[in-house]
């Protein structure tokens, strides 16, 4: 007999259920799905990344089919479905950044860090991440360090914000 999935309660200390129910909270009584977003975000801000353990766990807290709660967390980049870095680089290279070098942005980072694009750096430190689109057009080429924009992209920023990561 197949041992029982582990409970979000189980997976997520107490602080992190507490955020899960107050998003739940902001929404009308049987509509807690909404707060789908945000319980992945927790989750992934308390583990690192999204575990097939974690997203079912959260589909059963929020009473909702799981291939849902998988559907959202495939759909944005934000969420990162296997392990990633102490830092997470997101280069947008959609089209108003590709205009203005998004190209030149990734070969930079990509000498300098020894990796491509879907990779971590051997000591685990950074991934660096593809995004479609992280809505800074105005200030193209742009990246997302930890949640951190960075925009007006030139090698000498790239290097100042690198020389700036947390080991």
């Amino acid at each position: 007999m197949a041992k029982p999935e582990p409970c979000l309660t189980e997976l997520l200390p107490q602080e992190a259920i507490a955020s899960i129910d107050h998003w739940i909270s902001k929404y009308p009584p049987g509509r807690q799905q909404s707060a789908v977003m945000a319980a992945l975000t927790i989750a992934q801000d308390h583990h690192g990344w999204l575990t097939e353990k974690l997203m079912n766990g959260i589909a059963d807290y929020l009473k909702m089919p799981r291939i849902a709660v998988y559907e959202v967390a495939s759909f944005y980049s934000m969420y990162h479905l296997e392990p990633v870095g102490k830092h997470v680089i997101s280069v947008c290279t959609n089209v108003s950044c590709m205009l203005c070098g998004s190209d030149s942005v990734v070969e930079h980072l990509s000498k300098r860090l020894g990796v491509k694009l879907g990779q971590t750096t051997s000591d685990s430190l950074i991934t660096l991440k593809e995004v479609e689109c992280l809505g800074a057009c105005g200030g193209a080429p742009m990246l997302e360090v930890d949640k951190q924009y960075h925009e007006n992209l030139t090698e000498q920023k790239i290097d100042e914000i690198l020389a700036g990561l947390e080991k």
